[in-house]
């Protein structure tokens, strides 16, 4: 968002800003805690995730010398600093990669020294399915599964599926290694409706998906794996854990409520569509077109507000993500519209494999990429959002946020 903005650009700012920093973890961490009985043997911290620095720096400036030793695994460029008594390891994602695996390695040999006097703090946040694994089955083909699946345009819950009955450490397998210790954990939200199986693919959780479900997804999208491999996903995950308490301190309902907030005080008339958004990116981008197309001519400003996660079935070599393809699919609709934006923002920083969190669309769009001979119908054909976006300053970027619970998408319509 560069050059001058107008006055909805203006508004735009403002939500994104304070939406993102309502969702920080730093306070919620601290502030559960304090709440929190974590006895008087050894204390291990094992932070997972997208916000697993922030969460983990949180918890160190709490309990400070109370904290025997730990570990935070973060994705890349993620980790701010050193933090005393916990060693932090950055890992890939969206896909699992081999530093991912040896930092997981490290976790699983540091959990094995509990004894029950002992209790580990478990901080989870989006972005724990990838970056804490250890396959049962060669990586090669682990990647290469995981790779089908994010093409495939399986949800989030088909893909944890999968991975949960592929992994060492998913499906409550983790919650069984840590046994005879206690596991307290924290989790910050980015699946819809906070399933807590379906979290970072629920490592410390009774799992609720089967084999017989994991096999389904294999079956529904075609995925091309090895007998091996559907001989591995036959082995059923744990449904009874008893060694583990779980507090949720953030979700995708606490975008939803601040977006909610910062609207009405910019005198915005609010609608929530959901909190629970699920479907093809441009099929949301197309309704909320829609939406600013029935409320165009209202007296009062308007602005229309959900949280969840689309999805995007892949095909050409184009680059974007969720928000970016759903912020170019609204432009089309909101073609000539004089002072209406939508904008479609991840809430950790990060949209696809790109270095924007979103990107932000106005009644001009349209007109600004075909003045340089760019076909925004083509571009959405091509799955190329991020460079057309690129092209009429309408990518977000804050770099890494420190959270992650999920996206939140706004249209607004000023008068």
């Amino acid at each position: 968002m560069k050059g001058t903005m107008t006055t909805i650009q203006q508004d735009a700012e403002t939500i994104i800003q304070q939406v993102i920093h309502s969702a920080l973890p730093d306070i919620s961490v601290k502030n559960a805690l304090h709440e929190i009985n974590l006895g008087n043997g050894n204390l291990y911290v094992i932070s997972i995730g997208k916000a697993g620095w922030t969460m983990a720096k949180a918890a160190q400036e709490v309990l400070g010398e109370k904290i025997t030793k730990g570990i935070c695994i973060t994705k890349y460029e993620h980790v701010k600093g050193e933090i005393p008594k916990i060693t932090c390891y950055e890992a890939g994602h969206p896909v699992t990669d081999g530093n991912g695996i040896q930092a997981t390695q490290k976790v699983i040999e540091l959990v094995q020294e509990c004894t029950k006097e002992d209790t580990i703090l478990f901080l989870i946040s989006g972005g724990g399915s990838a970056l804490f694994e250890k396959p049962l089955i060669p990586f090669e083909e682990y990647q290469d599964i995981n790779q089908q699946l994010l093409n495939c345009g399986a949800d989030i819950k088909e893909i944890n599926t999968v991975r949960k009955h592929l992994s060492a450490v998913k499906g409550g397998r983790f919650a069984q290694l840590c046994a005879p210790a206690r596991v307290e954990c924290i989790i910050l939200s980015d699946v819809l409706g906070d399933a807590l199986d379906s979290i970072a693919s629920g490592p410390a959780c009774a799992d609720t998906s089967t084999s017989e479900d994991a096999l389904h997804v294999i079956d529904k999208y075609q995925l091309k794996v090895s007998k091996m491999v559907c001989n591995v996903l036959r082995q059923e995950t744990p449904k009874q854990i008893n060694n583990v308490t779980t507090k949720i301190i953030g979700s995708v309902r606490i975008l939803c409520d601040e977006a909610v907030k910062v609207c009405t005080q910019l005198g915005y008339a609010v609608e929530v569509w959901t909190t629970e958004l699920s479907c093809e990116a441009k099929d949301a981008g197309g309704y909320f077109a829609k939406k600013a197309q029935e409320h165009y001519n209202d007296s009062r400003s308007y602005a229309l507000i959900a949280g969840g996660e689309t999805v995007v079935h892949v095909s050409g070599n184009g680059l974007g993500g969720r928000n970016q393809e759903m912020a170019l699919a609204c432009a089309k609709g909101i073609s000539g519209m004089k002072d209406v934006c939508f904008f479609s923002v991840g809430s950790d920083g990060t949209d696809g494999p790109t270095d924007a969190a979103g990107g932000i669309v106005t009644g001009e769009t349209k007109e600004k990429l075909a003045a340089k001979n760019i076909s925004l119908e083509d571009k959405l054909q091509e799955h190329d959002s991020y460079h057309a976006l690129q092209m009429c300053d309408g990518l977000v970027i804050t770099g890494p946020t420190g959270t992650n619970v999920n996206d939140f998408s706004v249209l607004l319509v000023k008068k």
